[in-house]
């Protein structure tokens, strides 16, 4: 059995946040993430994540995932002891949860090398220009003996530019015998990971040649360099497949996006979470998108898209705003200053200007009128207002959820609708036009 072992306990102080470090986004999603994604491509079967500070904000957002609890801050041998109870036999990698850019393949690679090797631990290490802060390893003919964290290092030792990754393997056996002999008797008065090895034989161990993939994140520079990386790297790739983005460095990608070829991307837009948009759509400019469907030919500009699907050859904008689990049809056209939240709608359906849909099921072929709005709250609960196939709904008119308008039926402009409407009726509910005469002048 492989197990992992994601350490995100810490308050992340220098991140100036109410959020814990490891929950914090990264183009939306949330840092530990990254890290958990990536274990779904490795070779692990038992993950085990310790939190501590604010655990609750990790245990709403990761609700499948197994938790140890580190109640005291007392280092990250202590963080492990916490899990101990949680790993199944067999080897354990241990993940700072704050190292978004770590590949399945080195993961991979370090597991097989303890497999292989079967030693007490393999290590993985970086060379660095600037060790500040890293613990550096110490080697004796070549062999790894101790790591020396920075609070404790000599000036001679601090020139050592061979640095710990955070990231260790462990036979079971070892670690379960070994994490109870560790001590705090250092500057910080912490449990430290890292002088485990003054208790192991032997040691296999991993120099990784990209440093950059293990950059962790300390504060907001930190992350805002790691933004950057990720976001190249992912434009980067759907340039190449097909997609084009029109002035790249305006527009912001999330890396669970999925973009078929044929795409265009204007810029000043922002797309975001598991948002998927198929062939010869158009986006943008200054557009937002967040888990949303986007199907084939479908034009969507200055708009915000939330947890909803546009079905294709559908029309969205300029400032349109949909949202909490609409469907737009085929061939609608949801237009300026329009909102839709938690609607269906049918096909060649279309809201032009200045209107709000919302709990509603709306049919094929209805034209809704500039201004008119399903009133769907009264003031305790939501309710639904459905409207048939061929509607016309005139400008200016209220519908007053719960309502039922039927087929082919017309709503005169200007009306407040309070009671079902029938097939084919027509529906006027307004005040009857008086003229005073000369009462214009009178006022003036």
């Amino acid at each position: 059995m492989i197990n992992a072992i994601i350490l995100a306990a810490g308050k992340g102080e220098r991140m100036k946040s109410d959020v814990p470090k490891c929950a914090f986004p990264i183009l939306k999603k949330p840092m530990i993430n990254y890290i958990l994604d990536t274990l779904k491509k490795t070779k692990v079967d038992n993950r085990v994540i310790v939190v501590g500070h604010k655990k609750e904000v990790f245990f709403e957002m990761l609700k499948d995932e197994e938790f140890a609890i580190q109640e005291n801050q007392l280092g990250t041998a202590d963080a492990v002891k916490c899990a101990i109870s949680k790993l199944k036999d067999g080897i354990t990698i241990v993940l700072p949860g704050d190292t978004p850019l770590i590949s399945n393949l080195l993961i991979n690679k370090l597991l097989d090398l303890q497999l292989k090797d079967n030693n007490d631990m393999t290590l993985c290490t970086m060379i660095v220009e600037n060790p500040f802060g890293y613990g550096r390893i110490i080697r004796e003919n070549n062999k790894i003996k101790h790591i020396v964290e920075e609070k404790e290092a000599t000036k001679e030792i601090k020139e050592i530019k061979e640095v710990n990754t955070g990231i260790m393997v462990f036979n079971n056996e070892f670690l379960k015998k070994a994490i109870k002999k560790i001590d705090n008797n250092n500057s910080k008065g912490e449990y430290y990971l890292t002088d485990i090895i003054n208790f192991a034989k032997d040691i296999s161990s991993y120099t990784l040649d990209d440093p950059n993939m293990l950059m962790g994140i300390n504060d907001l520079n930190a992350l805002n360099i790691i933004e950057e990386k990720l976001e190249k790297e992912i434009k980067k790739n759907l340039i190449n497949s097909g997609v084009y983005i029109i002035n790249k460095d305006s527009v912001t990608i999330g890396p669970d996006v999925e973009i078929a070829p044929g795409v265009t991307i204007y810029p000043n837009s922002f797309i975001m979470g598991k948002t998927k948009i198929e062939k010869n759509a158009i986006i943008g400019p200054s557009t937002e998108l967040y888990n949303a469907t986007i199907n084939e030919n479908v034009l969507c500009r200055q708009s915000v898209v939330y947890d909803s699907t546009i079905l294709k050859d559908a029309t969205v904008g300029p400032f349109a705003h949909i949202r909490m689990n609409t469907i737009v049809g085929e061939k609608d056209r949801i237009g300026n200053f329009v909102e839709v939240k938690n609607s269906i709608l049918g096909v060649n359906t279309k809201a032009s200007h200045l209107s709000y849909l919302g709990d509603s099921e709306i049919g094929n072929n209805v034209n809704i009128g500039c201004g008119s709005i399903t009133v769907n709250y009264d003031g305790k609960k939501k309710s639904k207002t459905i409207i048939g196939n061929n509607v016309f709904v005139g400008c200016n008119s209220n519908l007053i959820a719960p309502i039922t308008i039927e087929d082919d039926s017309f709503i005169a402009a200007g009306s407040t609708i309070t009671d079902n409407v029938e097939k084919e009726d027509l529906a006027i509910a307004r005040s009857k036009q008086i003229n005073k005469k000369g009462y214009a002048r009178k006022y003036k």
